[in-house]
């Protein structure tokens, strides 16, 4: 019986502690971050991070892969091997986009600029076939002249992509016939219109 009192108690001391949370979750005071604030010193509602801190996805040490460039110039490779889904993948990225004022070809002639906007260079400029792939990847992620940057909706992976996809569109359009594979060029010469 003594144990059942005890319990008992216990029960209304609980009780009785509980009553006196009448704050809800939703009615905690709140403070925005840009607001001021009289809890710490300095007025602020919000800590400044530790020096250096940088966010979570945004440690970007490999020069190559996330400013195309190495030892500082742009770079004259990729940052990993080309490969048949990497071209594809570039080839997608870019018809999304690139071709509304680069064309599928690459020529400048979007159809924006058809609608009166001013006209890219043609990618299969002498100037733009010279460039290393890394300029690309740098105008993708900057921009240049009229063309805006897309660093923000373009990932490093697919700017690279794309600047690769580049690279086939203006080998395609400058190649010669000696330079296409024997078993293609079989092919090639084998058909006829």
């Amino acid at each position: 019986m003594a144990a059942l009192r005890s319990l008992v108690g216990a029960f209304a001391v609980c009780a009785a502690a509980l009553a006196g949370c009448t704050q809800q979750m939703a009615e905690q005071p709140r403070c925005g971050p840009l607001e001021a604030s009289t809890f710490f010193a300095d007025e602020r509602c919000a800590r400044q991070p530790v020096e250096g801190t940088v966010a979570r996805g945004y440690l970007h040490l490999d020069e190559h892969l996330y400013a195309g460039k190495v030892d500082g110039r742009p770079a004259d490779t990729l940052p990993f091997p080309v490969t048949r889904q990497l071209l594809e993948r570039g080839q997608e990225r870019f018809n999304i986009y690139c071709t509304p004022c680069h064309d599928h070809l690459g020529s400048g002639q979007g159809m924006i600029v058809r609608r009166g906007f001013s006209p890219p260079p043609s990618l299969h400029i002498e100037r733009l076939r010279l460039a290393p792939v890394g300029h690309f990847f740098d105008v993708i992620s900057n921009g240049y002249g009229a063309m805006p940057n897309y660093g923000k909706q373009v990932s490093p992976h697919d700017r690279w992509a794309i600047a690769a996809y580049m690279r086939a569109l203006q080998l395609s359009q400058h190649a010669t016939l000696a330079e296409v594979p024997d078993e293609a060029r079989q092919q090639l010469q084998g058909a006829t219109p």
